[in-house]
């Protein structure tokens, strides 16, 4: 858990772009992971001078955790929650379960660097993180995309952020970056499936993070409705008819029950074999759905 140099832009991109660090609170607590001379190349090319004392004391100060770094950002009140106290966190809370009220609506800023693929129960999770910020507040995420199978019990899909970080959750998703875990790996900015009306995939060779910015825009009762994949929802839409309101299949005419058969058949067939092949020709991310943004800059 923690902040690598793709972490450290995108915490300093955030900043740069008017979050508040205010009251921070950190899901885990998340150490730093880069060296003073990478520390010192980021923070100077967001136009912060540090002298080698300062970098060292930010990379030492807590015994590596990142804590003098949010600080540095502005950070006057921070929180980690773990479900351990084996790294020190200020509270112990295992976020499989509600969080206290006392933290609901408390923070400006509410991080996680790694810690949610490894909570079993993630929609109690991430609902504990959405609660946890405040108004006009935000939520920002790093978080395993592709091939990190085997480090926690996830990896995620940038559809899943786009339908949870959603206005009837009372968020905006600002951003959505995919980059692999490379220092010099370049970002892209993803497009919400729902606009692209299709699925945004990608097959790529190495680690890769979404790093997930996304502001609270008011307050709502959070996930009181489960979130639906939206390329089904369009497909439920230009059908015009409601799943609730189907004809059961023994109620239909056998020609009717086996021409839904086959059409879900081939629906399925459609959708786990052309994706995937489309997928696997792309030698790099299709541009359409993936645009190259530079991480100097807060858009």
């Amino acid at each position: 858990m923690g902040f690598d140099v793709q972490g450290v832009r995108f915490l300093l991109s955030s900043h740069r772009s008017g979050i508040r660090f205010t009251r921070t609170a950190l899901i885990g607590r998340q150490k730093l992971f880069l060296d003073a001379v990478s520390l010192q190349r980021i923070l100077s090319s967001f136009g912060w001078v540090t002298t080698q004392n300062e970098l060292q004391r930010i990379l030492s100060e807590d015994g590596g955790f990142a804590e003098p770094l949010l600080r540095l950002l502005g950070a006057e009140h921070i929180v980690s929650l773990d479900a351990s106290a084996y790294e020190g966190s200020s509270v112990v809370h295992d976020m499989n379960l509600e969080i206290p009220d006392t933290l609901k609506f408390s923070f400006s800023a509410v991080i996680d660097a790694g810690t949610l693929e490894h909570i079993f129960d993630f929609p109690r999770a991430i609902k504990n993180c959405l609660e946890m910020v405040e108004q006009d507040g935000h939520l920002l995420l790093i978080t395993p995309a592709n091939n990190f199978m085997g480090h926690g019990f996830y990896q995620f899909s940038p559809e899943l952020f786009f339908r949870v970080c959603s206005e009837a959750n009372g968020f905006e998703l600002v951003r959505s970056i995919f980059c692999e875990v490379d220092a010099d790996a370049n970002w892209y900015e993803v497009v919400d499936p729902a606009k692209a009306r299709r699925r945004v995939e990608l097959v790529n060779s190495r680690p890769a993070y979404l790093m997930i910015l996304a502001r609270k825009v008011r307050q709502v009762p959070v996930l009181a409705v489960a979130p639906q994949q939206s390329d089904y929802m369009v497909l439920w839409q230009e059908r015009g008819t409601d799943r609730g309101h189907q004809l059961p299949s023994e109620r239909l005419p056998l020609p009717a029950r086996l021409l839904r058969g086959i059409t879900r058949r081939l629906g399925a067939a459609y959708r786990k074999v052309v994706p995937s092949a489309v997928a696997a020709r792309r030698l790099g991310p299709d541009r359409e759905v993936f645009r190259e943004v530079s991480w100097r800059t807060d858009r």
